[in-house]
Order: structure tokens, then C-alpha cells, then sequence
């Protein structure tokens, strides 16, 4: 009888062993498992972050206490009275005197402007330069005590897909980071915060939302290659294009102010167009490219030293273009192989420099020196 008993009770463990070992018993479904229901990382912990986030990272700390937020308080006058408004934005340290870099849309048109620091301490802040045509801004405080400043770069020699970061204050809220890439290089016209036309800039990917306006734009090893300037959304939204100044110019802004010279915006007055390849061999022009002038300007530096527009027009696809003007190869001794070469050019001149050009101009080669003349500054 004992033996019977065990021997049943053996059959039924077996029988229990056996559904709840298959796959898709219920019983098996029912019981509590001690499988987690989440897996843990493959890579142990000891293998620590990827090169590429410890550079985002080095970048970060070592920037993050230069870069400022900045409000300035804005009045407009009205017909019947004067309105008090705010603007707002980021900026950026680059000396240990307390010189700030910004964008003129930051602090155009503002009586008091305010500065504030990481550690949100407040400074009072004085405006040194205001150049509206590059919409860029150079303000000062009085430390009181030791500063960290950025380094600036060299953005003559970006290239399309470099890493760039950038740092700023959106809305406020305490240094933000984003990563991107340039996305491409001479970019423009596009239209500023102030209506300014601009022109020669760097496009990105890497979000610029409100707020971020006049910080830095990064390079992996730290350095301001160029201040954020603009954005491209709907209702100012990011969307990932944002445009930024290239550093080079708030360099010669800087350079100019401490030689006491005037820092307004060097103007040729021409409108080009780009042709090279086969266009340029059928329009009897040199095959290696260059800038055709379309239009010359009454009274500017191109008028005056004798260059010429178009004088006729042809179709080419769906578009009109001006020929049998002058067609710019070179400038300064360098090919045009670009677009905006004359801007990229007019960004390291100041007015009373002379450009020298080499044009083709009824099939044959010459050179033509320029003395650049001016940019009227567009009214506020």
C-alpha cells in the first residue's frame, strides 16, 4: 500500500514537471518567475562612456561658466507714448576684463543691460560697439571676481559635416547643450532678427531655440568658431536650421575697435551669379567658373572704378540671366569657386580697402583694383 502511494506521488511531481516545463503552459504563465522583466546593458559598467560623449562632455564643463545670459531693457517709442519692452539672449566671455560677445538683436535699441552669470550673479553691463550690418555686439562688465573666458577659433577653415556644439541660455534656464554639424558654409541673404540682410553664414543642425541668440557656436576642441544668430521655424521654433555668425568677423570688429578704427561693412555693389562647366563654355566664358555681374550699383566702389553689368539677357531653364557683363575669376589672387566669394572677401575688408579683381571681359583677362566704399546702415 506504502509502495502504491509513492509511486503515485512520483507520477503526479513528473506530470507537473512536465506541463509547467513547456513553453506555452498556462500553468507556467500563472507562477510567479524569477526572470527580471527588463535585461540589463550588454556593456559592462567599466567600459565607460564613447570618445565621442566624453568630448561633448570636456567640451561642456570647460565652457559652460563663460557663456552669460543677458536681458536688456528695450524702449519703443509709439505715437501717443513709450513702450517698455525686453529683450533677451546669451552671450559670451572672451577676455578676463569682462568683454562679452552677443548679437546686436540682444541688446539694439536697450538703456540698461543686464548680465548674468552661472552662479546668477548680477552685473550691470556697458555697450562698447554696435555693428547692426553683421548683427554683432561687444558689452563689458566689472568683475569682481576671477573669470574663465572662450578661446576663438579660426571658422575660414570649417568644413560641412565638423562637429559643433552649442551652449547658450534658452528661456533663461541654466546653460543647455546641443550637438550637431555644420551643415553648410556661405549661406545667405537670409533676413536677421532686425530685418539686416545677412549674408556668408553658418548653417547647423544643432538646436538654436530662443534664448540661445548671441552664444557661442563650438568646435570639438572648445573653440568659438562662430555666435548664433538665427533661426529658421515656423513661429521661431527649431526645426534644425539655425544660422550663425562666423567668428571672423566679430574678429575684425574686435581688432578694429581696439585699433579705434570704424567697423562698418565693406561694399562692393554688385549682384553676381555663379557659372562654371558647360554654362560657362556656352556663354564663351572660362569653363573653370566664376562670378557673373548682373547689376552694378550708381555711386558704389564697383560703379566707380568702371565694372560692368549685364547688357543683355538670355533663358536658361525656367530663369532669366544677364550676360555680357563682367565675370570675376579671381579675387584677391584666389579662384571663385563659390557663390558668395565676394562676401566671404568683403568680410575682411573695411571700408577704404582695396579689392583686386580679376575679370574676363570680352575674351580677354584684366585686373581691376577697387576701393571699397561703405554699407549705408539700415535704419532702426
Amino acid at each position: 500500500m506504502r509502495f502504491r502511494i509513492l509511486v503515485i506521488a512520483a507520477l503526479i511531481v513528473a506530470g507537473f514537471a512536465y506541463i509547467t516545463a513547456k513553453p506555452g503552459s498556462y500553468l507556467r504563465r500563472a507562477l510567479p518567475s524569477s526572470v527580471p522583466l527588463w535585461s540589463a546593458p550588454e556593456v559592462a559598467h567599466s567600459a565607460g562612456l564613447g570618445s565621442d560623449e566624453l568630448n561633448n562632455i570636456d567640451v561642456y564643463r570647460s565652457s559652460k561658466d563663460s557663456v552669460v545670459y543677458i536681458t536688456s531693457t528695450v524702449y519703443q517709442r509709439t505715437f501717443f507714448f513709450v513702450q517698455q519692452g525686453q529683450a533677451l539672449g546669451s552671450g559670451f566671455i572672451i577676455n578676463s576684463e569682462g568683454q562679452i560677445l552677443t548679437n546686436f538683436h540682444v541688446i539694439s535699441g536697450s538703456s540698461d543691460t543686464e548680465v548674468t552669470m552661472p552662479d546668477q550673479s548680477t552685473y550691470k553691463a556697458k555697450v562698447l560697439v554696435r555693428d547692426r550690418q553683421d548683427d554683432l555686439a561687444l558689452i563689458m562688465i566689472e568683475p569682481r571676481k576671477k573669470l574663465t573666458h572662450l578661446n576663438l577659433g579660426d571658422s575660414d577653415h570649417l568644413q560641412v559635416g565638423q562637429k559643433v556644439l552649442a551652449i547658450g541660455q534658452p528661456f533663461g534656464l541654466k546653460g543647455t547643450l546641443t550637438v550637431g554639424v555644420v551643415s553648410a558654409l556661405g549661406v545667405g541673404p537670409i533676413q536677421g532678427e532686425n530685418n539686416e540682410t545677412l549674408d556668408g553664414m553658418i548653417q547647423t543642425d544643432a538646436a538654436i531655440n530662443s534664448g540661445n541668440s548671441g552664444g557661442p557656436l563650438l568646435d570639438s576642441q572648445g573653440n568659438v568658431i562662430g555666435i548664433n544668430t538665427a533661426i529658421y521655424g515656423p513661429s521661431g521654433g527649431n526645426v534644425g536650421i539655425g544660422f550663425v555668425t562666423p567668428i571672423n568677423r566679430a574678429k575684425l570688429m574686435l581688432d578694429d575697435y581696439r585699433a579705434g578704427k570704424s567697423f562698418g561693412r565693406a561694399r562692393l555693389g554688385v549682384s553676381t551669379v555663379y557659372i562654371a562647366g558647360d554654362l560657362a563654355d556656352a556663354l564663351k566664358l572660362p569653363a573653370s567658373g566664376g562670378l557673373l555681374i548682373q547689376e552694378v550699383t550708381r555711386g558704389t566702389a564697383a560703379a566707380d572704378a568702371g565694372l560692368h553689368g549685364y547688357h543683355d539677357v538670355v533663358r536658361v531653364g525656367n530663369q532669366q540671366l544677364g550676360v555680357g557683363g563682367d565675370f570675376i575669376t579671381a579675387i584677391d589672387g584666389k579662384p571663385v569657386t563659390e557663390q558668395d566669394a565676394v562676401t566671404r572677401e568683403l568680410s575682411r575688408k573695411r571700408p577704404g580697402d582695396v579689392l583686386d579683381l580679376t575679370i574676363f571681359r570680352s575674351g580677354r583677362t584684366m585686373n581691376v583694383k577697387v576701393k571699397l566704399g561703405e554699407a549705408p546702415e539700415q535704419p532702426m
